[in-house]
């Protein structure tokens, strides 16, 4: 007889405990020890029933061992398939994260209705029904009745049973939403456990290595932002993609934390549109479409996604404070950036900051991570604190040093020929210490050795003619 013991697991980290404890200790959480029975099966004399991916898994040398690079599968839609890596590798599987309601559905919904064209999908929702999802098609359709005929739906939870239609169906793309609500009947946890979703997520994995096909799962994340369910989903599954974007906002950008078969700095952005997600190819011009003209308080960073360069509106907006102390209100850029910011500003430049409440947003909802737009934050601070307007075909780019320097970023070409593609005039960059590759020449660079002086250009315009044909703060 098989004998039976309960245990509590933390939903969080995966923590065992023989006991229930009100907080775990290892991750801290409150109330996220669950209870499990674990049923122990009684040993057998005999041959164990071994698991693998093939189950006669045989070492070779690595020089028998083929390395021919498989072809990527052609996905129409081009900013998921930046991310990707250029397409979709046959044999991966593809965790895809995002806040509820943000457009993760809707994004594979469309992704398999346009790989069905050419390939089998079959389309696995534990959320919704067919019916549900068929509406939703429609409505993505501008109300087509003509659906693919190699799009297959199907409502299930039981992994058993999806990997038998598997079976039956032999599709060449898997897309399950969501790996929360998948359960194996033979562990007595319920779906969305820690237990449930590893084992799950691991006979997915096995299911893409020995068939070749390629499946996308869709994944919950918890109130920090995390992916929710073990930390080992996401070290099982080959690339890890979020979709954020705030929801009040129309664009949503896809981004890559792991990524196999590709890079994990590339970004593909969207617009949420009532057809559902539309492609947004040249993001800078969107983001800059709605920009105030000489408005104080507005500058343009040049910021890098991956290898894209993205010029985004930095908006500062300065006000006397009501209270004792100033507060610092950032949207879109970090708090102690925007801290060592300020205070670089006031000690500085003298600008008396302490008296100011300072609030600072990226315009279309972006995050700004990277130190390079320092000086468009401080140019926009400066701007409302002055009430004089940057000038308007001017981006600025550089990151700051305690002492008020100035220093130069990396990919500053690349960032360059897009402000000048852009129509933008003037760049406002760090002096260049180390020779290297030139600048462009079809926008007009103004090197500067620290804030103050790169400031006095972008609000005065002022600079005088060096004998290089540069302009020097």
């Amino acid at each position: 007889m098989a004998k039976t013991h309960t245990r509590f697991v933390c939903q969080e980290c995966g923590r065992v405990s023989a006991s229930y404890m009100g907080k775990c200790p290892q991750c801290g959480s409150f109330d996220s020890m669950v209870e499990e029975i674990i049923h122990d099966e009684p040993v057998t004399k005999g041959p164990a029933s071994v698991r693998g991916l093939t189950g006669r898994s045989q070492p070779r040398p690595i020089g028998e061992v083929s390395g021919d690079a498989e072809d990527r599968i052609p996905l129409p839609m081009g900013e998921f398939a930046r991310v990707l890596g250029g397409g979709i590798v046959p044999g991966s599987i593809v965790l895809v994260g995002g806040d509820p309601g943000i457009g993760k559905s809707t994004l594979m919904l469309q992704m398999a209705s346009e790989m069905a064209v050419k390939k089998r999908v079959l389309y696995v929702s534990g959320e919704e029904s067919e019916r549900q999802i068929k509406m939703r098609a429609a409505r993505l359709g501008d109300g087509k009745k003509d659906f693919p005929a190699n799009l297959l739906l199907v409502t299930e939870t039981n992994l058993e049973i999806i990997l038998n239609h598997v079976s039956d169906v032999k599709p060449e793309l898997l897309i399950v939403d969501s790996i929360q609500t998948v359960y194996l009947s033979e562990l007595d946890s319920s779906a969305g456990s820690v237990s449930q979703v590893r084992e799950c997520a691991s006979q997915l994995r096995e299911l893409a290595k020995s068939s070749g096909i390629s499946i996308f799962i869709i994944g919950h994340v918890t109130k920090e932002g995390a992916i929710a369910g073990p930390r080992v989903l996401e070290h099982i599954v080959d690339t890890v993609l979020y979709l954020e974007g705030d929801r009040f906002q129309a664009y949503r950008l896809l981004r890559s934390v792991k990524n196999r078969f590709g890079a994990t700095s590339e970004v593909g952005v969207f617009e949420m549109r009532e057809r559902g997600l539309a492609e947004v190819t040249n993001p800078s011009e969107a983001f800059l479409a709605e920009r105030m003209i000489n408005a104080p308080g507005s500058s343009i960073a040049v910021t890098m996604e991956g290898t894209r360069p993205i010029l985004v509106e930095i908006q500062g907006l300065t006000s006397p404070t009501q209270f004792g102390n100033a507060r610092r209100t950032p949207n879109g850029v970090d708090f102690n950036r925007l801290l060592l910011i300020a205070a670089v500003l006031t000690r500085r430049m003298g600008l008396k900051l302490s008296e100011q409440d300072v609030f600072v947003n990226v315009v279309g909802g972006i995050q700004i991570d990277e130190p390079a737009a320092d000086l468009a934050i401080a140019a926009a601070i400066a701007s409302s604190w002055k009430d004089i307007s940057v000038r308007a075909d001017t981006v600025l780019i550089g990151e700051i040093g305690l002492a008020g320097e100035l220093r130069m970023p990396g990919q500053m070409q690349t960032r360059l020929r897009e402000a000048a593609k852009l129509g933008f005039k003037t760049a406002i960059v760090p002096k260049a210490i180390r020779k290297g590759e030139g600048w462009p020449k079809d926008i007009e660079i103004i090197e500067a050795r620290s804030v103050g002086q790169a400031l006095d250009v972008a609000l005065t315009s002022e600079a005088r003619e060096t004998p290089k044909g540069r302009k020097v703060a």
